[in-house]
């Protein structure tokens, strides 16, 4: 390798008049010339009349012919591999290379796209396919040899540790500085242990977003495409071309750093990583950083009119930043974790370790052998049993677990290792907390002095005033905090000899034991020990690498929590039929709910936006309690004679507008029975079939439910096979039917009235009209002003029965009435009820009058086996408790129109929100392409759930075009949980998805 150049480079002295004189003179072209960006070359757009787009590039003079020749071997390599690049265009003579003065000029082809490096987030299916291309990028330069590529450039990996200490003097600012400088003196040194195992070879050197087009997807996200700008062609490490990527897409979102593990996976997948590489991997993303910073601000220094790169200060600081946020030698053993390398072998020392004998098999006797009494093991995680009704979010719910054990008789209480803490876990809000401990803390009861001593056989490492480290193993530290030490560093310790002592104290005295990799980044030193961490989910991995669960040195159980997600989707892949519907594309796993919260198997908390089934609320006690006290006395069916089907049917009763006529309550397992009953009811009571459902409507699943269901969303082949006895009339859609606006209730209900005329003629006369009284699966679009009292009047005048499906929009969900069909002032003849009625317990039903359900005696007796049994209709009792005591009708009224209000707010400042449906906590935020031709942004749609969900808020989408955000959260929803879902709705469509 030739003789390196160092520091930055002036740009060649030429303007884009002599631009367009070049391409007049060497191309034949008439052009106009606008100057693009570049730190050390020239670059214009060249347009011609007819609207024909080249770039011209005027390299600067460092560059010799080699290595231009390299760069044109290099465009024909990824050609041939399918990489897509953009082809350099001879001039008139035919010479791909051309002359002006001193300087070299080429022109290329015009690579149609948008620029990636503004584009602000980018998803994590973009992040990987930056990595694909990146592995692409090696493959196709894999066997390149070109004299031009053995060249030495201050971009070449392999020295930007000695360009960052020479440029660091430019950098004004000191602490950034000394930040800078120490950041790459930790890279190198790590990089050092690996430099001489990585592989070299041709390697295109700066594939960074800046220099990569991107072509808008079917999903609207922006996807790399085509690779420019060769001007770094060299030989170098191969691992290098992927820091070089990864660094690139930190600055997309430089508080998650850790969301770049996409595109080193996406790399690997394709072009595997050795473990050298692996390791090598984020020093050199690092010291891609500390050169970036440090060469912008020398660039700027000699070249203070070059509005790019001054332009770029902020993005290269903000990858730097970005870059070091997590420590160096975390990331690396995340990047191994995630790439599978198997974490660092435990000594033979470690791995024989065992409870000592003598401990008596006494958990803790170990290490505290005064104890005598029991030892009790708290659960402070997702799934514990005594974080019930939301006790996990009081600020002191680890104290009451140890206090309640202690109270109860333990002499000690223990939180294991590795058990990620509900009690940590935070609500609304977009980052996950820390909830995984790397220790195993241990609260003794109050109490007299307690010896402490030496679990294992161990040298002593250091002291503090309050803590002791032990050398249990060549690359392994035991750290006990929380003790007075009475033993010297140095000393050799058998198992069992004493290291201090616990304090006598009244009140619980807490200890933690930590086994800690000894080049842990948080690692004891010989003046203190690291506290003890909770880890950040998405740092678990290394976490789980840099230490062990010490509960064998303890005599306790190991109770260290696993990753189940992707294994729980491998069962539902093998077992699932492929019908079944699962949410997002990297689904969480989802062990916990809390009114209008769920939580994941790490303790991330999100909003829950979708779950009208649990409409009171997940985990709701009241509805517990029910269960619990109901199973335990009697569950049978409704022959028998019991008071809870009575008494809960007359509260159902209750809850109508007086003077309806609804008397009767049949009660069934679903929301599909209950449809399925109730057009059965009608059939048998008209002695008539045909039935008119609305298009773009969803009733259930059974044979006759799905026979009115006529969504295509569910079925796309649902207006083709829907069977005789069923008609389909127009959808009163007055965003998106036939006639939209205000005043359009009449109209559509005319040409209802004229398809009943037409099936009455056709000798098919109506059984029942079944309509949601809210337009629930096209999004929660209130029905047109006077459109369902017009139609209720036409089907009964044609001799029907009115049925208003009331599954969804019923129960309190619309704020300002406790029924749906209320919003427009009529009372069907039957009202179809399920969803919310048990909070998530099968419980169906159908209302109406006692002359329609005593028609159904003419098909033989009715009879649900648990519709209606005493343990549904106690849960029944408790929802419509529930509902009453919290006022949660009142709150959907007051936070449904908060929440309205907001999405309002945002249709006003970004143009993809359309119309807003709805009202209470049933509301759907349309989003299209076009305000005026309404263009459903369904693909958008679908990416701005996923990015919701990164920001902890859980929505999905609904309605035949998949393009409306479903909104009905349990009606427990707060006024703060609703400003922080509008919040997170405007960053995503602020920042992009």
């Amino acid at each position: 390798m030739t003789e390196q150049i160092t520091g930055g480079l002036i740009r060649p002295a030429v303007t884009e008049a002599e631009a367009e004189r070049i391409a007049l003179e060497r191309y034949g072209l008439t052009v106009v010339a606008t100057e693009l960006g570049s730190n050390q070359d020239r670059n214009f757009l060249l347009e011609e009349p007819d609207g024909t787009r080249s770039v011209l590039r005027v390299d600067n003079p460092v560059f010799g012919d080699e290595a231009r020749d390299g760069q044109h071997a290099a465009l024909e390599a990824y050609r041939a591999a399918g990489v897509a690049v953009a082809s350099v265009l001879p001039g008139l003579n035919g010479e791909l290379t051309q002359r002006f003065g001193d300087f070299a000029v080429r022109r290329s082809e015009f690579a149609a796209g948008e620029a990636m490096v503004d584009h602000g987030y980018l998803a994590p299916g973009v992040l990987a396919e930056f990595g694909a291309l990146a592995a692409a990028s090696v493959q196709a330069l894999e066997g390149l040899s070109h004299p031009g590529l053995d060249r030495a450039h201050m971009w070449d990996m392999r020295v930007a540790h000695a360009e960052t200490l020479k440029l660091a003097a430019s950098i004004a600012d000191h602490a950034l500085r000394a930040r800078v400088l120490d950041a790459a003196e930790d890279a190198q040194r790590e990089l050092a242990k690996v430099a001489e195992a990585l592989a070299v070879q041709a390697i295109h050197g700066d594939l960074t977003d800046d220099n990569v087009m991107g072509r808008r997807g079917d999903d609207s996200r922006l996807h790399p495409h085509t690779v420019l700008d060769l001007g770094d062609l060299a030989y170098g490490w191969r691992v290098a071309e992927l820091a070089v990527t990864v660094a690139s897409m930190l600055h997309h979102e430089p508080a998650r750093p850790l969301r770049a593990l996409e595109t080193i996976a996406a790399f690997h997948e394709s072009a595997p990583l050795t473990l050298a590489e692996a390791r090598a991997l984020w020093p050199l993303v690092v010291l891609r950083a500390t050169v970036l910073v440090a060469s912008g601000w020398r660039q700027l220094e000699i070249d203070g009119d070059n509005a790019y790169a001054r332009d770029r200060v902020a993005g290269e600081q903000a990858i730097f930043d970005a870059a070091t946020t997590v420590p160096l030698a975390e990331v690396t053993e995340l990047v191994l974790a995630r790439l599978g390398f198997p974490g660092r072998a435990a000594g033979a020392g470690l791995a024989a370790v065992s409870t000592p004998t003598g401990a008596g098999g006494r958990p803790l006797n170990a290490m505290l052998p005064g104890l005598t009494g029991e030892v009790r093991i708290l659960d402070p995680g997702v799934e514990s049993e005594t974080l019930d009704a939301g006790k996990w979010m009081a600020g002191n719910a680890e104290s009451c677990l140890v206090a309640d054990a202690l109270a109860g008789g333990a002499d000690a209480a223990v939180f294991p290792y590795g058990v990620y803490r509900l009690t940590r876990t935070v609500v609304d809000a977009t980052d996950p907390a820390a909830t995984w401990p790397s220790f195993t803390e241990i609260w003794v009861a109050g109490g007299a002095a307690l010896e402490v001593t030496a679990p294992v056989d161990a040298r002593v490492r250091s002291v503090s005033a309050d803590a002791i480290t032990l050398e249990v193993d060549v690359d392994w530290l035991l750290q006990i905090a929380g003790v007075l030490p009475d033993v010297r560093p140095g000393t050799v310790l058998r198992a069992g000899a004493g290291i201090g002592s616990l304090a006598r104290s009244a009140k619980a005295r807490p200890i933690t034991v930590s086994l800690l990799r000894a080049d842990a980044p948080l690692r004891v030193t010989t003046a203190e020990p690291a506290p003890p961490t909770f880890a950040l989910p998405d740092r678990v991995p290394a976490w789980r690498r840099f230490t062990h669960d010490p509960a064998s040195f303890l005599g306790l159980p190991t109770l260290a929590q696993r990753d189940e997600a992707a294994d729980e989707q491998l069962r539902r892949e093998h077992i699932f039929a492929s019908a079944q519907e699962r949410y997002y594309e990297r689904p969480m796993q989802i062990e916990r709910g809390w009114r209008h919260h769920l939580i994941d198997t790490t303790g991330r908390a999100y909003i829950d936006m979708v779950n009208n089934v649990t409409g009171i609320g997940h985990g709701h006690p009241g509805v517990a309690d029910a269960v619990n006290r109901q199973i335990r006395i009697l569950n049978t069916n409704s022959r028998f004679l019991y008071r809870e089907l009575a008494e809960y049917s007359e509260r159902l009763l209750a809850l109508l507008p007086q003077n309806s006529g609804l008397d009767t309550v049949l009660l069934v397992n679903s929301g599909s029975e209950a449809v399925d009953l109730a057009l059965r009811l009608a059939q048998a009571a008209t002695g008539r079939k045909t039935v008119v459902a609305l298009r773009e409507a969803y009733h259930g699943w059974t044979m006759a439910s799905d026979a009115v269901t006529t969504s295509a969303y569910d079925n796309p082949f649902a207006l083709q096979n829907r069977p005789d006895w069923v008609h389909v009339s127009d959808v009163p859609n007055r965003f998106r039917g036939t006639y939209r606006g205000e005043g359009t209730g009449p109209r559509y209900a005319a040409d209802l009235g004229d398809d009943l005329q037409a099936l009455a003629e056709a000798g098919r006369d109506v059984a029942a009209f079944i309509c949601e009284s809210v337009l629930g699966n096209a999004g929660g679009v209130v029905l047109p002003e006077g459109y369902l009292a017009d139609v209720y009047v036409r089907v009964r005048a044609a001799g029907g029965l009115c049925i208003a499906d009331e599954v969804q929009v019923g129960f309190g969900r619309m704020g300002s009435s406790f029924w749906g069909f209320e919003q427009s002032g009529v009372i069907p003849d039957i009202v179809t009820i399920a969803k919310p009625m048990g909070n998530g317990f099968p419980i169906g039903g159908v209302i109406t009058s006692k002359r329609i359900a005593d028609a159904l005696a003419t098909q033989g007796q009715f009879f649900s086996s648990a519709g209606g049994n005493p343990l549904s209709c106690r849960v029944g009792i408790a929802v419509l408790d529930a509902m009453r005591d919290e006022g949660l009708q009142e709150n959907a009224r007051i936070v449904g129109g908060r929440l309205a209000d907001g999405f309002r707010a945002l249709a006003e400042k970004h143009q993809i929100v359309g119309p807003i449906h709805g009202e209470g906590l049933y509301l759907g935020v349309e989003l299209v392409r076009d305000r005026g031709t309404l263009e459903p942004a369904t693909q958008e749609a679908a990416a701005i759930c996923e990015r919701l969900r990164e920001l902890g808020v859980i929505v999905l989408t609904t309605s035949e075009r998949s393009n409306v955000l479903k909104v009905k959260p349990p009606l427990t929803l707060s006024a703060e949980s609703a400003d922080f879902v509008v919040a997170a709705l405007d960053r995503v469509l602020t920042e992009g998805w």
